[in-house]
């Protein structure tokens, strides 16, 4: 049967838009493809497995005295609230931070290095109140984030840089004020090897910081 002139205003839109759904379904797969690609390549990183939790018995790991703090969370610098993983090369332009492309942390720095201390605390056999709970026979810890970067000497040698502020407070006085800076070396010049070298870092600071703290009296 021939089509009539009325048949054909019906039988050319729906190609027409059948067409149109395919497209819109290529589409939709190109632009799934392209978003999975680019998580597949992101690469994130936290601070690995406490000192000693992946070591044998025979291996020493420092002693840390048990202390009982209230925690609050640390405060980063501006530039260093986000989850960027920043490097800086001394060699080219010290002056200038830049970001690696793709490797993030899986959190902001500050975050990662407050529930490293809290987990370290216990780990020694303290306690690590949390702020928010607002213990009272507790003074408080609190924290501000200067530098969490790892630093090229040389294209192929480099290291991890720590540095934080540390303030112990009763209520609203503050009792006493301390900075801690530490660096460990990267053992690769890439995001990983900056990423376990801050893991270092962060460690050495915690343990100067613990060991400071014992010598207060944090009771009130």
């Amino acid at each position: 049967m021939k089509n009539t002139p009325g048949s054909r205003r019906f039988t050319w839109p729906f190609h027409r838009s059948i067409r149109a759904l395919w497209i819109c379904c290529v589409l939709l797969a190109a632009g799934c493809s392209v978003q999975s690609s680019r998580v597949a390549t992101a690469n994130f990183y936290d601070l690995g497995p406490l000192p000693g939790s992946t070591t044998s018995a025979a291996t020493p790991q420092p002693s840390l005295p048990a202390i009982a703090v209230s925690v609050a969370d640390v405060t980063p610098a501006v530039w260093l609230d986000s989850q960027l993983m920043f490097y800086r090369l001394l060699y080219a332009d010290a002056q200038q931070t830049r970001a690696y492309a793709q490797p993030r942390w899986v959190m902001q720095p500050a975050a990662l290095f407050t529930q490293r201390l809290k987990a370290r605390i216990v780990q020694a056999g303290g306690v690590a109140a949390s702020a928010i709970d607002g213990p009272t026979n507790l003074l408080q810890l609190r924290m501000e984030a200067d530098d969490f970067t790892h630093v090229f000497e040389s294209p192929d040698k480099s290291f991890g840089n720590v540095a934080v502020r540390v303030s112990l407070y009763n209520g609203r006085t503050l009792i006493t004020q301390k900075s801690f800076t530490a660096r460990a070396p990267a053992p690769s010049s890439d995001a990983q090897g900056g990423a376990r070298a801050l893991a270092a870092a962060s460690d050495i600071v915690i343990t100067d910081m613990l060991n400071w703290l014992a010598g207060q009296t944090l009771k009130r």
